[in-house]
């Protein structure tokens, strides 16, 4: 008996009983977590198939939504845009009504001088490197522009 008290005592057997204590714990824990999990899956499960029932019903409509909210947004733009574009031509057309405007426009685009006053037209010492082809009709008077118009047409009856 002596022996067994001793081996009882002893630090390996101790270290041995705390052991298998603890793995006994363990083991006890975790049947009670897999008895709570079993418990729950059945829940879990449903609150997940009514959360992907929610989300599959609610898509279309938000994405309806989303692209409707982005369509609205261009349509503003598109209007403010066009707001501001009424707003020029309506400055534009004022401006035209100015008889002083439409003489200074007269004389810069067409090339119109009063009667006793001389034209004159400065030729770009560059213009002469580049054709004609290479000015915009923008860029060119407009009696060229006529011309070439007539050359062409004329070009294409023959």
């Amino acid at each position: 008996m002596a022996v067994k008290d001793r081996d009882r005592f002893s630090t390996a057997t101790r270290i041995r009983l705390i052991g298998e204590q603890t793995a006994a714990r363990v083991y006890r824990s975790q049947t009670r977590r897999q008895a709570r999990r079993s418990r729950l899956t059945g829940r879990a499960a449903l609150l997940a198939l009514v959360l992907c029932s929610l989300i599959v019903a609610l898509a279309y409509p938000m994405r309806q939504y989303v692209s409707q909210r982005a369509e609205i947004a261009d349509l503003q733009r598109q209007q403010e845009r066009a707001r501001q574009r009424v707003e020029q031509l309506r400055d534009a057309k004022a401006r035209w009504k100015d008889d002083a405007y439409a003489e200074q426009q007269i004389r810069e685009r067409l090339h119109y001088v009063m009667p006793g006053e001389t034209g004159y037209i400065v030729i770009d010492p560059g213009a002469a490197e580049r054709s004609r082809a290479d000015l915009g009709a923008a860029d060119r008077p407009w009696y060229s522009n006529v011309w070439d118009g007539v050359d062409k047409s004329d070009a294409s009856d023959q």
